[in-house]
């Protein structure tokens, strides 16, 4: 019982100070400690995984948030064991089979980001299919970043830029930072106010390196697997009583 007021005091004191964040992103890092602490597979870390992404995604609705971005699978993460990967792009698929239906009904827009051509068919089919039946929601939009790399989203900006130049479509003298962002996978959305690193790794790890210009960070020490609303929210709250300036000086 006291554990469940004092997750109902968070949640009520995230809101009644104000100013909750449009946008979270997360980097979900801890799951092959999680299993490794365990004994178990490196699989079953992941999957055990699962379980948070639900929890982060209820915790983000009843606080308000208008995004939540989820680093799901690097570009670097190709190069893990095959069976790492296979296991991973299973559980992508189970994830969606599972959750589409409770996604859609709480009102969240899915979009997966990144070089989705790389997926297998089946986890491309399962993308496909959520990011279908969500489209028209609007209560929570969910990024999620699979297959995704900050650096490679740059140059895949820069390459389309270019390419429209070529094409006498825009002058070197139309490239700014809107006409730059407008070529991001994150088009359309705000930049994130907060980014939440589990784990207590202290690094970005390629992700959103054009979008966290000024964002804030805020490094848990909780593994993935363990992470619940309760830190989503006490990570909200920590956010809310900095002094965001974005480069200026006030008072």
């Amino acid at each position: 019982m006291e554990a469940a007021v004092a997750f109902d005091d968070l949640l009520a004191r995230a809101r009644e100070q104000g100013g909750v964040p449009r946008h979270v992103a997360i980097i979900m890092d801890g799951n092959g400690r999680w299993a490794r602490e365990r004994l178990l597979p490196r699989a079953l870390g992941h999957r055990s995984g699962m379980r948070a992404v639900r929890e982060v995604i209820e915790g983000a609705i009843d606080v308000g948030l208008e995004v939540l971005s989820l680093f799901a699978f690097s570009q670097e993460n190709w190069h893990r064991p095959v069976s790492e990967i296979t296991a991973l792009m299973t559980l992508l698929e189970e994830y969606i089979t599972r959750e589409v239906g409770a996604l859609h009904d709480r009102g969240v827009r899915v979009q997966v980001l990144g070089e989705v051509e790389r997926l297998t068919r089946a986890a491309r089919d399962a993308v496909e299919r959520v990011t279908r039946k969500t489209q028209s929601n609007d209560r929570l939009t969910l990024n999620l970043f699979i297959s995704y790399g900050g650096r490679a989203e740059l140059v895949r900006a820069a390459q389309s830029l270019a390419r429209a130049a070529c094409a006498g479509q825009l002058t070197p003298e139309d490239i700014d930072e809107e006409a730059f962002g407008a070529r991001l996978y994150t088009a359309g959305c705000p930049d994130p106010d907060l980014l939440i690193r589990t784990s207590g790794e202290q690094r970005v790890s390629n992700f959103l390196l054009w979008q966290m210009a000024y964002t804030e960070l805020f490094i848990s020490p909780v593994l993935w697997p363990d992470f619940s609303r309760r830190d989503l929210y006490e990570a909200i709250i920590d956010y809310q009583n900095r002094d965001r300036r974005f480069g200026r000086v006030t008072g």
